[in-house]
């Protein structure tokens, strides 16, 4: 496969796809899924409309949020989240994006962000670099926790799970006693591409969403950071959470997590 002949061609069917983005900002709730969480008709729409296009133009299937599809193990298979931040984008917050990534036997080969609200664009295919709006970005070098800004993942202290919010809460506090500048988005597929972009040192997420994490794991390798879960063990799409930073950052942290303790004791 030619990765970039491939991400040119995705770059112009998300591209077509921004004006339905941009025109939706706002959209009401149209699908109740787990919890607490819900689909606009944005994210549908947009869903059907770039899987068709991917499906068209490259004869590779999709693997969607909304809708699902081609397994996520297939030796090829795009991996598409319509609308990452749906609680932002409703709310008619500018963090809100995009996400699509191409999976080859497992692992994310290429990823690509797009931002409408913001104008950013960036891409990245296995062996880096990472760019943004077409042009290639520094790679990550070591940087220390204290000088990070990091983001985290949004959570109820009352909640359970495999991350419950007391474990949640008891990590926050320890990471804070490091850096003071934490961060919550509320969309993973921009912390990702911010680590990736040096904008931020780390980003933790403590799901386990393929189409959240796949195009950020793929452009955080590729600028040369460091993903794992939270436990220190190397991304799969089974994984259940991601730990994605720069260099020296990584370390850091699990140090910080493994001094927290087991989630199970919480």
């Amino acid at each position: 496969m030619d990765l970039n002949a491939l991400v040119s061609v995705a770059s112009s069917i998300l591209d077509a796809a921004v004006p339905r983005f941009l025109e939706g900002h706002r959209a009401e709730s149209a699908v109740s899924k787990k919890g607490n969480d819900f689909a606009t008709e944005i994210d549908l729409a947009i869903e059907r409309q770039v899987v068709a296009a991917l499906q068209a133009t490259t004869g590779i299937g999709v693997h969607g949020e909304e809708f699902g599809g081609t397994d996520v193990d297939s030796p090829w298979v795009w991996v598409l989240d319509p609308v990452d931040g749906t609680f932002n984008y409703a709310a008619g917050s500018p963090m809100a994006a995009m996400l699509l990534a191409l999976m080859h036997d497992g692992d994310p080969v290429a990823g690509l962000t797009w931002l409408p609200f913001v104008n950013e664009r960036y891409t990245a295919v296995a062996g880096g670099p990472l760019m943004k709006n077409g042009a290639p970005q520094p790679g990550l070098g070591t940087t220390e926790l204290a000088d990070s800004l990091v983001a985290v993942g949004t959570f109820s202290a009352d909640s359970r799970g495999r991350y419950p919010g007391r474990f949640r809460m008891a990590f926050l506090e320890s990471l804070s006693r490091v850096s003071s500048r934490l961060r919550m988005h509320g969309s993973t597929g921009i912390d990702l591409v911010y680590v990736a972009d040096g904008i931020l040192g780390a980003a933790a997420s403590f799901g386990g969403h393929i189409w959240d994490h796949a195009a950020g794991v793929a452009q955080v390798r590729s600028a040369g950071g460091i993903v794992t879960d939270l436990a220190g063990k190397p991304w799969t799409p089974a994984s259940d959470s991601v730990l994605a930073a720069a260099p020296g950052a990584h370390g850091e942290i699990l140090e910080i997590l493994r001094g927290v303790g087991d989630p199970e004791d919480y």
